[in-house]
């Protein structure tokens, strides 16, 4: 069977993995820290002055929905957008020229509170409708985009958001996190890879199925295995999962997964290759296990925080002069990436800023730079993966973990 009629069908239980965590798609879930520190962005890197070109034109809506107040509370993704948007008005331009006035919306990370959010968009009359992270796209996107609003997210979790018409996803999200495990596998010369998850749902049996494809391909072998939420301590588990003996281990998780994880592998195999996505490498995370815990091993990311690339110099300068109290290691580049690539994308507008105007635009979009993600482009013209033509991109980066916790020598790599 071709490749592309096997994802689809691997499409049907692949929402679940969502439900396991945010996680695999770009760094989230709710470890991660929201500190309102006045010295958080001190020693983040170098800023720069911002250009002087304010928006002239009338303020079009662009609505933004949040992941607050509930199990999954991170106010930084959307302090990160409302920062990119002061940038895009007062330096940037607008969209099209146009001022963004936001209309923001907090869902809880259920049913009900994504339904409202999503009604509330469409009866704003928004251009266009923006959730960088958050587990309800399955909810909110066919309100959405069935009024003809275009739903633009950082990444993918559900099959919904993955393929559907009006739908931009500018990540690959898990799709390009397992994709990348498997191609710095096989670069490396490892023949199997062992990823730990959560036992929610099936998450298990749809990484094996989407996972196992991606790395076939590769020519490496994927060893699925699946972790209690209810377990403490997960000693058992992924001792006989180290029985296997894997060349690398992958975890999938959220922060608490991840440190009960890494705690286990620092004591039972402390040499095995690391495969960690943003969750992972959380500072909090990263104190509660140590820098050892860590050091060595490959972060899969769609940011490059401590870079001196000059997109990342420019998201630590929005953060800087828009959002002082936020921390730009945490997720507020979500927010941002996802509003400053809206503008970028609208620079193509000339006439009204309408939904269809929006979508049309993105449609369009070819190999615009992902911001503060050196190297890495989106093209939402069906291109980048066209099993699945909502996302825009399938790379994502690659870099070495340092034994303070850093990241280094960031590369792009494509699946």
């Amino acid at each position: 069977m071709h490749t592309s009629s096997r994802l689809k069908r691997v499409l049907r239980s692949v929402t679940i993995v969502g439900a396991a965590g945010m996680l695999a798609l770009g760094g989230l879930t709710a470890c991660a820290d929201d500190s309102s520190d006045n010295d958080v962005t001190a020693n983040a890197g170098s800023t720069t002055e911002l250009p002087n070109n304010p928006a002239t034109g009338e303020p079009i809506k662009i609505g933004f929905i949040s992941a607050e107040g509930g199990a999954v509370d991170v106010p930084s993704v959307r302090e990160g957008g409302e920062a990119a948007v002061q940038y895009l008005n007062n330096n940037a331009g607008g969209i099209g020229g146009h001022k963004v006035e936001l209309v923001v919306c907090k869902q809880h990370e259920e049913p009900t509170s994504a339904t409202k959010c999503a009604q509330q968009m469409v009866a704003a009359k928004v251009a266009a409708v923006v959730s960088p992270m958050g587990a309800q796209g399955a909810v909110m996107l066919p309100i959405v985009t069935g009024a003809g609003i275009p739903y633009i997210a950082q990444a993918p979790v559900s099959q919904a958001e993955m393929a559907a018409p009006n739908s931009f996803m500018l990540s690959g999200g898990i799709v390009a996190a397992l994709g990348g495990q498997a191609q710095v596998a096989a670069r490396d010369g490892v023949k199997k890879v062992t990823v730990l998850v959560g036992d929610t749902g099936d998450a298990g049996a749809a990484l094996k199925a989407l996972g196992g494809m991606l790395f076939k391909r590769a020519g490496v072998e994927l060893d699925v295995v699946t972790i209690p939420l209810s377990v403490a301590d997960p000693t058992p588990q992924i001792q006989a999962a180290l029985a296997g003996k894997p060349g690398a281990v992958s975890i999938l998780g959220d922060g608490r997964q991840c440190i009960s994880a890494l705690k286990v592998l620092q004591t039972a195999a402390p040499d095995v290759a690391k495969y960690l996505i943003s969750a992972c490498l959380d500072h909090k995370v990263v104190e509660a296990v140590g820098a050892d815990a860590v050091a060595g091993g490959k972060a899969f990311t769609t940011v490059a925080i401590g870079s001196d690339d000059p997109s990342v110099v420019l998201y630590r300068s929005v953060i800087a002069k828009y959002a002082p109290n936020t921390d730009p290691a945490g997720l507020a580049y979500m927010g941002y990436q996802v509003m400053v690539a809206l503008g970028e994308v609208g620079k193509s507008l000339t006439g009204p800023v309408t939904p269809k105007a929006v979508a049309d635009a993105f449609k369009q979009a070819t190999d615009v730079p992902l911001p503060a993600a050196p190297g890495i482009t989106f093209s939402c013209n069906g291109t980048a993966f066209p099993p699945l033509p909502a996302l825009c991109s399938r790379a994502i980066l690659v870099s070495d973990v340092t034994d303070t916790g850093k990241l280094e020598n960031a590369t792009v790599v494509n699946n």
